[in-house]
């Protein structure tokens, strides 16, 4: 989750774009810079690394002087916080600036196309393709917004990109592409700014309401000092209505959703490739985790990994057993950390404790934590604070950079605890020597695409309306799974009973003859995973078990399985897909039904009854 700023007026862009920068921080601060096109019409940069105020060390006099700047706060993923790979990146003669949130999945290849052409590449990251291409399309002839819109439909994966040029200086393009890395664009009084958060604008807004634009998938903005315009990627001009922002709104603000809960479901691509940050190498094909705190010798002396949290981070936890035990080949086991502390586990210096926490401060995780500690494991954490108590109990973390997560039902945060241990089950099996590096490779390509796989599953959300109101009924749903998504059927449940006030049960499958089979009529519900994967006829099984006592089926098939779908009363496709990727891909559809059904029961979805947002006693 990087942070975007672009600005074109007539203040001084130095100040404006460090102002944004600040407020932004929070997106990423491994490193920090500032392109600006100062009055001779000459591009001039400051880098630092590490938080963005770096870049205010020195000399104030030698800060760059103009009113057309771009900034940028990274989180890496390709290539280590260095000046080299700090945004803005620039092309081979420096007359073009870029910064950009997301990954460029093609970006090998189209690397390798460039230097072929002759382009010297200066910096490990996959940004840097952006500016070659964006010069070669002006090396052809193109004007440098058609330049920059032909560079756009070259890329593959999700992307949030700005840019500004020496030969076109009273302007600022930005494009989104794909459905992950949003752009907002902002324009008053001959001042224009784009930034990926609505934070961003606050320094043009900062007197009174001012008008906003979120830019949609496939949408280009050109910022001048006498407005914006927005384009599709073929090059038509796009009506766009701005909306009001009031400068109180703009520090915590929905972004345009009705809820916070829905903004933050919206958010999860970049939750997914902001948790890759600085953790994978893709040229190598490795995960590196710079904070993880214990060396490979020790981890190959690991016998064993608990895994705990409560509520939504023990169904998290559930998940990353599935990943540890078959990537990394170590026993795993997952223990409720409110009940934790009462038993006497068996914990050693070989024991990896693995403790999640979206707040990091759950008083039951933190106590199971302790106990852990006084007998003797190993303890990571995985939270989105780093000031918290997990954090400083731990002796390392992992955190989910996901920033604010308001809405009290835990979504986003999910998609990155899952995330993130898909990382460490691989980073284990990597020092274990169990995965081969082909392997490696093809399971980080794998994440790498799943921001885009999840932004194309939230592009429309028009048929979990339709299906809300034929289940919002139903005051009683099964949700059922098989292997690892017997973990998401649990999260699927929780999520439509904490918000939606529905009597919900998530089992393993497997479970639904030993007992809950006896519930399924036609005034029970029941939700079935059913993606292809290698239990897939065991499911398909369990559903025809349903359906043989009249029960009412909502299946979770990928693309293309008309078969199973005509068994089933209703549908919801997943994208095809490696099996280990079901997990977080399955995940979306069942936050958006919960959230719709809940909407449609007239329900206060960001603050249910009887819930907090950090369980903080026992």
């Amino acid at each position: 989750m990087c942070g975007i700023v672009g600005y074109v007026g007539s203040q001084s862009a130095w100040p404006i774009v460090l102002e944004a920068l600040q407020r932004l921080e929070y997106r990423g601060y491994d490193s920090a810079g500032i392109a600006v096109l100062d009055r001779f019409g000459q591009l001039r940069l400051r880098k630092t690394v590490g938080k963005v105020d770096g870049l205010t060390q020195g000399d104030e006099t030698d800060y760059p002087d103009g009113t057309v700047g771009l900034g940028h706060t990274r989180w890496a993923t390709h290539g280590p916080p260095t000046d080299a790979n700090a945004h803005p990146l620039t092309e081979c003669h420096r007359q073009i600036a870029v910064v950009h949130n997301g990954i460029v999945e093609n970006y090998l290849e189209l690397k390798q196309g460039l230097q072929q052409q002759g382009h010297t590449f200066s910096s490990e990251t996959d940004t840097e393709v952006i500016a070659h291409l964006i010069e070669e399309g002006m090396r052809e002839g193109l004007r440098f917004p058609e330049a920059f819109r032909q560079m756009g439909r070259r890329l593959e994966g999700s992307q949030a990109i700005a840019a500004v040029c020496q030969r076109d200086p009273d302007k600022v393009c930005a494009l989104r592409v794909g459905h992950a890395g949003g752009i907002v664009v902002a324009h008053r009084d001959g001042q224009g700014i784009v930034g990926s958060d609505l934070p961003a604008v606050l320094p043009i807004l900062r007197q009174r309401p001012g008008p906003v634009a979120y830019l949609e998938a496939g949408e280009m903005a050109e910022v001048t000092r006498l407005g914006v315009r927005v384009f599709d990627l073929e090059g038509n001009s796009i009506f766009k209505e701005m909306r009001t922002v009031f400068p109180q709104d703009a520090l915590v603000d929905r972004g345009g959703y009705r809820h916070f809960m829905l903004k933050e479901i919206m958010e999860q691509p970049q939750v997914v490739a902001g948790a890759l940050r600085g953790r994978v190498n893709f040229d190598a094909g490795r995960v590196e985790l710079p904070d993880f705190p214990f060396l490979e010798d020790e981890i190959r002396d690991f016998r064993r990994v608990v895994l705990t949290g409560c509520g939504t981070s023990l169904h998290a936890a559930h998940v990353g057993r599935y990943l540890i035990e078959r990537f990394a080949g170590l026993p795993a086991e997952v223990e409720s950390a409110s009940e934790y502390r009462y038993r006497e586990p068996f914990l050693d210096s070989d024991t990896l404790v693995v403790a999640i926490s979206q707040s990091g401060e759950t008083a039951d995780t933190i106590a199971a934590m302790q106990d852990a500690k006084e007998r003797g494991a190993r303890l990571l954490s995985i939270c989105n604070s780093e000031e918290s108590q997990a954090a400083r109990l731990a002796d390392g973390s992992l955190y989910m950079g996901c920033g604010m997560e308001i809405g009290v039902a835990s979504t986003k945060t999910f998609i990155a605890s899952v995330t993130i241990l898909f990382l460490l089950g691989i980073y284990l099996g990597q020092a274990r020597a169990r995965l081969s590096p082909e392997v490696r490779r093809d399971l980080i390509a794998d994440l790498a695409s799943t921001p885009r796989l999840i932004g194309e599953m939230l592009a429309d959300v028009s048929q979990y309306k339709v299906l809300a109101q034929k289940f919002s009924g139903y005051n009683s749903f099964l949700y059922l799974g098989r292997g690892i998504n017997s973990a998401i059927a649990l999260e699927g449940a929780l999520k439509l009973k904490e918000v939606s006030y529905i009597h919900a049960e998530g089992y393993p499958a497997g479970e639904m003859k030993h007992g809950p089979i006896a519930l399924i009529d036609r005034n029970m519900a029941t939700l079935a995973l059913a993606p292809r994967d290698r239990l897939y006829d065991k499911m398909a099984g369990n559903i025809k078990e349903v359906k043989a006592r009249r029960g009412i089926v909502l299946g979770v098939l990928t693309e293309g399985d008309t078969e199973l779908a005509a068994e089933v009363d209703d549908t919801l496709f997943l994208p095809t897909a490696p099996e280990h990727l079901y997990p977080l891909l399955a995940t979306v559809p069942l936050q958006l039904l919960a959230y719709y059904i809940a909407l449609d029961r007239g329900c206060d979805v960001d603050q249910p009854r009887n819930l907090a947002k950090s369980v903080t006693v026992e």
